[in-house]
């Protein structure tokens, strides 16, 4: 069933343009239909953050559970701002005393970008303590993504990250371990996951802490987990929200810290992202480019539009399927009581 444009957030007209099905509040009002409020806690850095709104509230609004869905978008303290994405959080984003007031069926947690070595020295780590505290008390699940992962388990069961030789990069296939679990119901048993992480939780540190793996790679390894009660609280290691050229934005980003001066290295294409062809352009411009620094000229622009036409989405569909079936649990695990109308 359809998210509702319970705000101005401009989020809601850009997925209508994409062909999402999108109702008005008034619309809305006008239909008898249970629904069900989703927070997401948008943790995002200022390039990401949109993108990582729309592709989340699209999973939403992709579910066929016959509820109306309101996502509200909120964040956290700590996060380094822009003026530009501070107002944009100020005009369109709920506080999360709004939050609390209001009250969550479920609660999406993204991920996030850190600079310090252990998690709990990074100035979010507080705040989304206190969202986490506040959501196993009143959120029927959470679903976490990547970062907010690896925060949750160190926060929950002390459980450490362990850094990774290289940059975990690119899509990777997958497989299902545990093909009756009501979260996989009617998926794909094989499919691919985008990655793109420094750091790994590993299949023993969640075994231990009781939680159950139910998605892993031979390469990336586990990408889904749950916790003891099987609903809970819901772990992607992984990044399934991404849209297509999710990855191919972060490498144009990584090309142009390497063109300007920010990192020492030409990046690494991210694994089994590119087809031949594409890789071919690919390869053709960091020639380019390396030759156009040393002759000390103008470098080439990034061919983005010439290789996202040659991408493929190999994880969409499972993704939706999962989230649908996660929204599923919330609404057969949440009371009518405690629904609350929207005015």
């Amino acid at each position: 069933m359809p998210l509702v444009e319970h705000t101005p957030l401009p989020a809601f007209e850009k997925l209508r343009q994409r062909g999402e099905k999108v109702l008005t509040h008034k619309q809305a009002l006008h239909q008898d239909i249970r629904e069900l409020h989703v927070g997401l806690l948008n943790m995002m850095p200022d390039a990401a953050m949109i993108a990582t709104e729309i592709q989340f509230m699209r999973l939403v609004g992709s579910c066929n559970q016959i509820a109306q869905f309101y996502v509200h978008p909120f964040t956290v303290e700590g996060l380094p701002r822009s003026k530009e994405t501070q107002a944009y959080i100020d005009s369109y984003y709920s506080s999360f005393e709004q939050i609390k007031t209001m009250g969550l069926d479920a609660l999406i947690v993204t991920g996030a970008n850190v600079s310090n070595p252990s998690l709990d020295q990074e100035p979010f780590w507080e705040p989304l303590k206190e969202v986490i505290g506040w959501a196993r008390e009143n959120v029927t699940s959470v679903l976490c993504s990547c970062l907010a992962t690896h925060a949750l388990v160190k926060q929950l069961y002390n459980i450490e990250r362990q850094p990774m030789p290289a940059k975990l990069w690119g899509v990777y296939p997958h497989r299902v371990t545990h093909n009756e679990h009501p979260l996989l119901r009617d998926i794909n048993t094989r499919f691919d996951v985008p990655h793109s992480r420094f750091n790994a939780i590993h299949r023993e540190q969640l075994e231990r802490a009781g939680l159950t793996i139910l998605i892993e790679s031979d390469v990336a390894g586990v990408h889904m987990a749950v916790s003891p009660d099987q609903y809970s609280l819901v772990y992607f290691q992984g990044h399934p929200e991404y849209d297509t050229n999710s990855l191919l934005k972060e490498y144009k980003r990584e090309v142009n810290r390497y063109i300007s001066g920010e990192r020492a290295d030409y990046p690494p294409v991210p694994e089994s992202y590119f087809c031949e062809d594409a890789a071919e352009i690919v390869e053709h411009h960091r020639l380019h480019v390396q030759k156009a620094m040393r002759e000390g000229i103008a470098t080439p622009p990034f061919p983005e539009a010439h290789i996202e036409p040659l991408l493929d989405n190999t994880w969409r569909d499972t993704t939706k399927s999962i989230v649908n079936n996660w929204l599923g649990l919330v609404y057969e695990n949440t009371s009518l009581e405690q629904f609350r109308p929207t005015t």
